[in-house]
C-alpha cells in the first residue's frame, strides 16, 4: 500500500509545475522529493488524444480535467517530518478539512482529510498524511522516505475515485475513501 504511493511519487517526478500553498515551505528544502503538478499539466492531459472506445480512459481524462492541483512531498527527515505534521495540523485547524478515515498497521499511518465539494459526492480538497513509514521496500534517490504528504484539489468526484487509484497506481485505500459507509 505505502509502496504504490511512493511509486506514484517517482511516476509524477517529471511533472513538477509551480504554485502556492501553505505546504510549499517543503519544495526546496534538500531532504524533500517534491512533486507538484498545476491546472495547466491536467489540462493537457485532458487533451491528449485517447482511444474513445476506452471507457476506463476516458473517465480518467475526465477525472484529470476537473483537478486543479497535485502536490506530494516526501522525506526521510524526521525533524522535517515533525514539520510537516506539524504544518498539516496548523493547516488543518484554520481550514475546513475534516477527517475521512485513518489506517493504521505496523508499516504506516495514513490519515484522509476532504474539504466539501458542491455535493455529499465531490470535494474539493483531499488530503493526506502517511507517517511511521517502516519496512517499504521503495526508495526515492536512495533514501528511505519515512513521510509523504499529499494533496489534491479540483472538484473531486469520489464515485469516480477507483478510476484515478486504479490509473495512477494510488493506494487502495484512497479507493475505500470513495465508498460512502
Amino acid at each position: 500500500m505505502k509502496k504504490y504511493v511512493l511509486i506514484t511519487l517517482i511516476a509524477l517526478m517529471p511533472l513538477a509545475g509551480f504554485s502556492q500553498s501553505i505546504f510549499d515551505q517543503f519544495e526546496d528544502l534538500d531532504n524533500v522529493s517534491s512533486v507538484v503538478v498545476n491546472k495547466n499539466m491536467f489540462n493537457l492531459l485532458g487533451k491528449m488524444n485517447i482511444d474513445s472506445d476506452d471507457p476506463e480512459a476516458k473517465e480518467f481524462m475526465e477525472i484529470a480535467q476537473s483537478l486543479s492541483g497535485l502536490k506530494v512531498f516526501a522525506t526521510e527527515d524526521k525533524a522535517i517530518a515533525a514539520d510537516m505534521k506539524a504544518t498539516v495540523d496548523k493547516y488543518l485547524k484554520s481550514s475546513s478539512l475534516e477527517e475521512l478515515m485513518r489506517v493504521k498497521d505496523k508499516d504506516a499511518n495514513i490519515k484522509f482529510y476532504v474539504k466539501s465539494g458542491k455535493d455529499e459526492d465531490h470535494v474539493s480538497e483531499l488530503l493526506m498524511f502517511v507517517s511511521g513509514i517502516k519496512n517499504v521496500d521503495v526508495e526515492v534517490n536512495d533514501r528511505q522516505i519515512e513521510t509523504v504528504l499529499l494533496s489534491l484539489t479540483g472538484d473531486i468526484d469520489l464515485t469516480k475515485i477507483g478510476s484515478l487509484t486504479s490509473k495512477m497506481d494510488l493506494p487502495d485505500d484512497l479507493n475505500k475513501a470513495g465508498k460512502k459507509n
